[in-house]
């Protein structure tokens, strides 16, 4: 269990959303949704009142936390030795293009490939413009 909580793995902390705030609402509301035995279509529809960009961040959020726990139970089993290919099955095989140190798709092992990934992502959902703190303020395309 000790490998799972390595900070050098790809497991990540959760991040927060601080209390009082509106999206910390909306994440309480998510989570007992969630919990409740209800089903999903009814979980993820938007509540009456709420911002649309608002309920999406939070969701994403969630996602990307849950599948954080997810990897963090299985990225010891997963080595480049074991997983020298990222590949969704016989017939999918990721790539990972960056357009920084990987300027084409490059194979890459699963471990690896899921490090840059979720880097990736934790990049993106800590991006104010992307994903702003504030609620109401998302940048508009």
């Amino acid at each position: 269990l000790k490998q799972v909580f390595n900070k050098d793995k790809t497991f990540r902390p959760k991040r927060k959303f601080e209390p009082g705030t509106q999206r910390f609402e909306l994440h309480k509301r998510a989570q007992a949704s969630l919990n409740s035995g209800v089903d999903l279509k009814a979980a993820v529809q938007l509540p009456s009142g709420e911002d649309q960009n608002d309920w999406v961040a939070v969701h994403v959020v969630d996602f990307f936390n849950r599948i954080n726990l997810i990897y963090g139970t299985i990225c010891e089993f997963c080595t480049e030795r074991t997983c020298p290919v990222m590949c969704g099955g016989p017939k999918y095989e990721y790539r990972w293009q960056d357009d920084l140190k990987y300027k084409k798709p490059t194979a890459l092992p699963a471990p690896q490939y899921m490090n840059l990934l979720m880097d990736w992502i934790e990049v993106q959902i800590n991006n104010e413009d992307i994903f702003p703190t504030s609620v109401g303020k998302c940048k508009e395309e």
